[in-house]
């Protein structure tokens, strides 16, 4: 047995060396897993974005859209005109979030979102969000929108005052930033931008057929947007060099 003795020790010697090891590949492993977040999170792992959301329709929903808009974008006006008549026929399967995005290059865009928001610290952010798209081409013209929009305040029957003193306010302001930076963090660079599930919904499916068509395939476990296969490329015709002619 004494002549086994050092094998021994040296055995168990490598065996601890092996545990450790392993124990520190695991602790460097997670920590830098924890060192590299997500896109869409902040340096504490929360998600960027204003906070709460404006959401419509049931949190267990099994299809989340997030939309990316802008209030003076057009084709966001058209969309917000479609995109409820989906959500009815989807009830409580669908549910969609909605994200301030004003483009710098629409001069009353940031305006809005700030109404938007404002109004919604008085519980009509829908509402009022309705209203903008409603009536957007008559503030996109004007010169001065605060009066317009805050007759739209008074439409919806808001505190004027208080809407008038939110929209100018630093926490309204910040709502709309978290929201940007959230879409910027993404890749979103045009609005509307939609995400269907956390995947990027193509610019050629943001209609009411495809998206309804998404959907479904989304609901039924199938794969909304497929990456196309691409057609082989046909073999090049044989060149024929003709022979050279003896003098």
């Amino acid at each position: 047995m004494k002549r086994f003795l050092p094998f021994i020790i040296i055995a168990a010697v490598a065996l601890t060396a092996l545990a450790s090891g392993a124990v520190l590949y695991r602790a460097k492993k997670a920590e830098t897993t924890a060192a590299t977040p997500d896109a869409s999170t902040n340096a504490a792992g929360g998600q960027l974005g204003a906070k709460p959301p404006h959401v419509r329709g049931q949190a267990k929903a099994a299809i989340t859209i997030e939309e990316f808009a802008d209030f003076q974008c057009p084709p966001c006006e058209t969309l917000a005109g479609w995109l409820p008549k989906l959500e009815r026929e989807f009830t409580g399967k669908v549910r969609v979030v909605f994200r301030n995005f004003p483009l710098q290059m629409h001069q009353h865009a940031p305006a809005a979102a700030r109404a938007a928001e404002a109004a919604g610290l008085q519980g009509k952010f829908w509402e009022m969000h309705d209203a903008l798209y409603r009536h957007r081409a008559a503030w996109t013209t004007a010169t001065d929108v605060l009066p317009l929009f805050e007759g739209y305040a008074g439409e919806l029957a808001l505190d004027r005052e208080k809407f008038r003193a939110d929209a100018a306010s630093a926490p309204v302001s910040g709502r709309v930033t978290a929201d940007q930076d959230r879409g910027k963090s993404l890749g979103v660079t045009g609005t509307p931008t939609l995400f269907l599930n956390n995947r990027v919904v193509p610019p050629r499916a943001i209609n009411e057929k495809m998206l309804r068509a998404a959907i479904e395939d989304t609901l039924n476990g199938r794969d909304p947007f497929p990456t196309p296969t691409p057609s082989p490329s046909p073999t090049p015709a044989a060149v024929v060099v003709p022979s050279p002619t003896a003098p």
